[in-house]
């Protein structure tokens, strides 16, 4: 084939395309998140659009001007990983609900509420219910599209759940629910 029908700008183009973004969420649901959930997404789409953007946007029209080449390719990826992350954070902030603590606390396990379970080892675990975003499990942040957390929403201690996990299934016994401080 002869390379005058070869679009080697559109080849181009797309290798720069990044993949759709995923929303963690199931659809049609919203962002729930805790207060401060919703203030450290509110304080990070704030940095990247007023800070971070700004400076990387200079610093690539300096390097444009300088010619330097490795340090353009660079500062090009990094403006694009921080306008990835501003899509994320925005398209996160549009769906976004900020669940408040009950004024009385909680009776059964919900989002934001912090709860205590003994688990089928014989050992005692606490997890807060949180926004997809807020999730880090290795301090007890259970994200609340998680098995853990949607097998013991709606529970009162003393209450049993199972998490049906691909490998295996848990029980846990709900032991109390705390307040939601972290």
């Amino acid at each position: 084939m002869s390379r005058a029908f070869v679009n080697d700008d559109a080849s181009d183009a797309r290798a720069d395309e990044a993949p759709e973004l995923k929303i963690p969420i199931p659809p049609g649901s919203r962002n729930y998140l805790t207060p401060e959930g919703a203030a450290a997404l509110a304080d990070e789409l704030g940095r990247l659009e007023t800070e971070e953007r700004p400076r990387l946007s200079t610093e690539l029209e300096k390097a444009s001007r300088s010619g330097n080449a490795a340090g353009l390719a660079a500062l090009r990826s990094a403006r694009a990983r921080v306008d990835r992350r501003i899509e994320y954070l925005s398209r996160m902030a549009a769906l976004a609900e900020t669940v408040e603590a009950p004024a009385n606390g909680y009776a059964r396990v919900a989002f934001g509420a912090r709860v205590l379970v003994l688990g089928q080892d014989g050992i005692e675990r606490s997890y807060r219910i949180v926004g997809v975003d807020e999730a880090d499990p290795e301090h007890g942040l259970l994200g609340w599209t998680s098995p853990v957390a949607r097998a013991l929403v709606g529970k009162r201690p003393g209450d049993k759940a199972v998490v049906r996990l691909p490998e295996k299934e848990l029980t846990m016994t709900v032991l109390g629910l705390e307040p939601p401080a972290c």
